[in-house]
């Protein structure tokens, strides 16, 4: 089981940046690949990132490439993910999530076994 809290949310002028963190209650955290995502009001839940448990493997998709950086600290059970440049259209709850392996289908929110609370960011114009 795991349990994870993301925090670091908040409110931003677009073109500014946040930090998100996500803590991890699992003493095995080291194992799991681990997800960013996001949903604003009205839309499916949106993928942002993935790093596998060691880092050696990261991907996002097209839309935050360049703006947003994943990364995680095993020792502190925690992974961030850092977010710049921000718009408006980047307001959302953003959320992180763990599954055991990374695989292929890293972005598709079903196949994350963990899930935190969400993070609500608001990024005013």
């Amino acid at each position: 089981q795991v349990q994870l809290v993301e925090s670091g949310g908040g409110l931003v002028q677009a073109g500014g940046s946040l930090r998100l963190s996500c803590a991890a209650s699992a003493r095995t955290f080291s194992r799991y690949t681990m997800g960013w995502f996001r949903q604003a009001p009205g839309k499916e839940r949106e993928f942002l990132a993935v790093i596998s448990w060691s880092g050696d493997r990261i991907d996002y998709p097209d839309s935050v490439k360049g703006r947003f950086t994943i990364s995680r600290d095993n020792a502190k059970n925690t992974v961030y993910l850092q977010m710049n440049s921000l718009k408006p259209e980047d307001t959302a709850v953003y959320y992180c999530a763990a599954r055991s392996i990374y695989g292929s289908r890293y972005s598709y929110p079903e196949e994350y076994n963990y899930w935190g609370q969400g993070t609500q960011v608001t990024v005013s114009s």
